[in-house]
């Protein structure tokens, strides 16, 4: 059994690897970073655990993105569906591949599409180091995404890392240029 080498301070506190947080603004232009911290903020509007995102409206000009506290993810799978219908808002949720689980479940519910990333696992930034694990997740990953003009299709897609990656890496160096 492979133990954690994390602070627990740090654990939840992960920041989704930049090239495939760029590629995902890319098709759907984010405006507000649901769960994240001064230090691992990916979007200039961002709610921290001070701000208790659970527990106030997600509203913002564009899509909204969150990669939740993997600790607890029933309670973020929830407030993004509400939050979809209240404020007809798209929401993007990182999330790890895990279909035996009881959020897993409950999004297939009220997602517009599941998006499986395939070709690897992603290497998210340790809070404790700022430096990109080695080895990757000790899961793959997946996005539950909804839209709030369409209904519930549970749709399930797949897109490749490498591709999301390059994606990303162009979006970075346009924005550069």
């Amino acid at each position: 059994m492979i133990v954690s080498q994390t602070p627990k301070a740090c654990k939840d506190k992960w920041q989704t690897p930049v090239e495939i947080f760029r590629a995902l603004d890319a098709e759907f232009g984010f405006g507000l970073d649901a769960a994240a911290d001064f230090a691992n903020a990916l979007c200039r509007r961002y709610l921290t655990e001070e701000d208790d995102a659970l527990n106030c409206e997600w509203h913002t000009r564009g899509a909204i993105f969150c990669n939740p506290p993997y600790s607890n993810i029933t309670p973020w799978v929830s407030k993004a569906a509400e939050q979809c219908a209240v404020q007809k808002q798209t929401i993007v949720m990182l999330l790890p591949s895990d279909t035996s689980t009881g959020w897993f479940r409950m999004g297939l519910e009220s997602v517009d599409e599941v998006r499986v990333i395939t070709g690897g696992r992603l290497s998210f930034i340790s809070a404790a180091t700022g430096v990109c694990g080695k080895n990757g997740n000790s899961k793959g990953s997946l996005l539950f995404i909804w839209r709030p003009f369409i209904k519930n299709r549970c749709q399930f897609t797949t897109v490749d890392k490498s591709d999301l990656i390059r994606i990303g890496t162009e979006a970075v160096r346009e924005v550069a240029a």
